[in-house]
């Protein structure tokens, strides 16, 4: 195994992400489990997921038992070329709405939503004054 240690770009294990043609990074490592598509416990989804980046951490949260890390040395087929992969990206969150500094908008509002059931009420004590039987 040492002497067909190939280097793959994280590019090239990337473009190997569809069901029949499938490369994974774990640990530095690159593995083609393209066979094992259709064996894998979790489904083919699950590893699908963990294509086009390094799988290192799915891999781990999931808590693979000896077995299952033991049969990772028949789809072992070079390492990654660490200079090629591409730095987490760290979390940005969404924007913010800016909202107008016109208050009028929020007065008006304000103002209905105290009007509107006034409104309803004194219609339904209006409604039940002149339908009432004497």
């Amino acid at each position: 195994m040492a002497s067909d240690r190939k280097i793959h770009t994280f590019a090239e294990v990337a473009n190997h992400n569809k069901t029949k043609d499938c490369w994974l990074v774990i640990s530095g490592k690159v593995y083609d489990v393209t066979p094992f598509m259709e064996e894998h416990p979790g489904g083919d989804e699950v590893l699908l997921s963990a294509t086009g980046k390094d799988a290192t951490n799915d891999f781990e949260d999931v808590g693979h038992s000896d077995t299952a890390r033991d049969m990772m040395a028949k789809y072992y087929i070079g390492e990654i070329d660490s200079s090629t992969v591409p730095l987490k990206r760290t979390y940005a969150p969404p924007q913010q709405v800016l909202y107008s500094s016109d208050k009028t908008s929020d007065v008006v509002i304000k103002i209905l939503q105290f009007l509107v059931p006034l409104l309803i009420l004194g219609l339904a004590f209006v409604v039940r004054h002149y339908t009432k039987k004497e």
